[in-house]
């Protein structure tokens, strides 16, 4: 059979005989599918799962998660750390990617650390299993609350800025502890001044940044810890942004984070931690060309031990946090096709039972994404097509000008690469439910978030009596 969507080519999809083995070889943040989508006839299958099936049996919208995909990434992240790095190391999954349970106890299982950002995403890692050793807090508005929760749970804390230290300060002194006696693990978030060819909103390695302290600073914040017994300066953190094709900016951050710890070390603190964030890039279209995870990891590696080198410095633990590029291509989003609009010599509108309520990052970040018609896998692409939203806004478009076969009511169609900032984005707009996910592996599915009813969004309204009964 000839694949008539370019996307099952360009991606990819194996043949049904391939090994697990060489699924696993590929780097997934560089397809546009999970390593387990296939082609059965006219239907696209994932984890052993068409496609058609799911949305039959689980509606639509639909997050599909592919487990496979997201235990090998996270296999690849842990080996390349292990292979190019000679000291002790740590990969963190960046929760805020999507935190819900099934995901973090997946990463847990795979060995990874979580990042954290909430009183949220601090709970939902520990139900689900994450040791708090391996749990690292961080955020640039952080409540006394939320610190306290981390700080009793175990948690280290990445303190982004004065706020931070003062309030970890007044805690210690009111008692709050992990254990009696035993200070808390902080870490020193600074800006590097490193700034990388990504949208403005997810840059954050630049001095005009809101996270991290400025580095001319960090002087006085070094001298403040060494004053504070109850507070153990761990190490360093600076991250330069997200969804980064570049590897070199990635080499920099090591020679700016080493000499940053070396200023510590000569306040009299003994730090033995650097993260060096995350940011690797995923391919949302064809024309994605992202580095692998081997390649990035080798990099930050090979430029930490340099660095480290240069100073004389023994090799202190690394730490990542791959967020995007660890969940991103390992799930879908299957949507049923509704009503379809021609505008002769203009547009065809083809609208979709979800949008910007499962998926803002079209209209937030002008994202832009790949579809396919899942069950006419082997139909020619005849027709060019804006997908949009079913949402009260002109803006709500998932994909402008995209190639499908002819579609009509009732088609189902995927776009890939939606693991990332999709759920964790998702909102309720013009009352609408957010989606379920299900897991698939080897022919089975599990429902891991279920779908909200609109009966779940009135549980929280509040009629005052003297409206009730009006009419």
């Amino acid at each position: 059979m000839t694949l008539t969507q370019p996307i099952v080519v360009e991606s990819g999809l194996q043949n049904l005989s391939e090994s697990q083995e060489a699924r696993e070889t590929r780097s997934p943040n560089q397809e546009l599918l999970p390593l387990t989508a296939k082609v059965n006839g006219d239907e696209l299958e994932i984890g052993g799962c068409k496609v058609t099936d799911l949305v039959k049996d689980f509606g639509s919208p639909l997050y599909i998660l592919d487990e496979e995909t997201l235990r090998a990434t996270s296999s690849q992240y842990r080996k390349a750390f292990k292979r190019y790095y000679p000291g002790e190391s740590q990969v963190l999954y960046a929760s805020k990617a999507w935190s819900c349970l099934a995901v973090c106890a997946i990463a847990a299982d795979e060995k990874l650390g979580i990042d954290v950002v909430s009183s949220g995403e601090i709970k939902t890692a520990l139900q689900a299993g994450v040791n708090p050793d391996k749990i690292y807090f961080h955020g640039n508005n952080k409540s006394r609350e939320e610190i306290q929760l981390a700080v009793k749970s175990g948690c280290t804390i990445v303190a982004d800025n004065w706020w931070d230290l003062e309030n970890l300060a007044k805690l210690a002194l009111a008692g709050v502890s992990h254990k009696a006696g035993e200070p808390t693990r902080v870490m020193v978030r600074f800006t590097p001044g490193i700034e990388c060819h990504t949208h403005d909103y997810i840059k954050t390695g630049q001095i005009d940044s809101k996270f991290g302290f400025d580095p001319n600073s960090l002087k006085e914040v070094f001298t403040f810890l060494s004053k504070q017994p109850s507070l153990s300066c761990v190490g360093l953190h600076a991250h330069i942004g997200s969804q980064i094709f570049e590897l070199q900016p990635h080499h920099d951050l090591a020679d700016v984070i080493v000499e940053a710890f070396t200023e510590a070390i000569r306040h009299g603190l003994k730090p033995t931690e650097i993260n060096i964030g995350g940011g690797l890039g995923i391919r949302y279209t064809e024309s994605d060309d992202p580095p692998s995870i081997d390649d990035w990891a080798k990099t930050v590696c090979g430029a930490m031990v340099a660095a480290c080198n240069k100073k004389k410095l023994p090799l202190p633990k690394l730490l990542c946090e791959p967020g995007r590029s660890l969940v991103g291509t390992a799930c879908v989003t299957a949507y049923t096709v509704g009503s379809k609009k021609v505008i002769p010599g203009i547009r065809t509108y083809l609208s979709v039972d979800g949008g910007m309520s499962d998926n803002p990052r079209p209209i937030t970040y002008q994202s832009v994404y790949r579809v396919l018609a899942a069950n006419k896998m082997s139909e020619p692409l005849t027709e060019k097509v804006t997908v949009a939203g079913k949402h009260c806004e002109s803006g709500d478009i998932l994909i402008k000008d995209a190639q499908l076969p002819e579609c009509q009511a009732g088609d189902i169609l995927v776009v890939p690469a939606t693991g990332a900032y999709n759920y964790s984005m998702a909102s309720n707009y013009n009352r609408v439910p957010r989606p379920a996910a299900v897991l698939v592996s080897n022919g089975k599915v599990e429902t891991i978030v279920e779908r909200e009813t609109v009966e779940d969004l009135l549980k929280f309204d509040r009629l005052p009596e003297r409206l009730a009964g009006q009419k």
